[in-house]
């Protein structure tokens, strides 16, 4: 079947999907503008893990003020050029980031970002609670694992699950703007100040 170059556009406008992309998808599921949107987030989102690798040092800086001025969310976002710097798609993505730092208020990024010292004592901490609790002692190590999983969820920035919808984390939301932006996307650094909190 022949692929209009309105279709084309209108498909592109929608998702921020390249156009050769945009056509493909319309060309496989016969022109349906549902399924082929469905079928470039499925593309885009193993792409997406691809494209992870790749270095991201264009981006912005994008401040949530919570209401009131009680408090306020700073985060940096990187992408790979400045062209995707300025795009719509990539300005909301940030501002989501900062009101979602507001609000869950993360320690780190990433696990990575977790200093050796905070992991150690975390551990003793999860050890010492799982031997009070009376759990046998071949399995502490592996409850304290889990717990420690917990911590990450809780604390690093990736792994929380989205205020806004908590069927999915952090780490998914940015997965989806890349599919959608066609480039690498991380979050370089955040701050979050709260009258009253130190």
């Amino acid at each position: 079947m022949s692929i209009s170059a309105a279709d084309v556009k209108k498909l592109r406008d929608r998702t921020a999907a390249g156009m050769m992309d945009c056509k493909r998808a319309l060309a496989e599921t016969d022109g349906d503008m549902e399924k082929a949107i469905e079928y470039l987030r499925k593309e885009g989102i193993a792409k997406a893990v691809k494209k992870g690798e790749r270095s991201a040092n264009q981006g912005l800086v994008h401040c949530y003020m919570h209401p009131g001025n009680k408090g306020a969310a700073l985060v940096e976002v990187n992408c790979e050029t400045d062209f995707v710097a300025k795009t719509d798609e990539f300005a909301r993505l940030a501002s989501e980031l900062a009101m979602h730092i507001y609000a869950a208020a993360p320690d780190y990024v990433t696990d990575d970002e977790v200093p050796e010292g905070v992991l150690e004592s975390e551990r003793k901490i999860y050890r010492e609670q799982t031997l009070k609790e009376g759990k046998p002692e071949n399995i502490v190590d592996k409850i304290v694992e889990g717990r420690l999983k917990k911590f990450y969820e809780e604390r690093c920035l990736i792994n929380q699950k989205y205020v806004r919808d908590d069927s999915k984390t952090i780490d998914d939301l940015i997965k989806e703007a890349i599919a959608k932006v066609g480039e690498n996307i991380k979050v370089g650094r955040f701050a979050r100040i709260k009258v009253g909190e130190s």
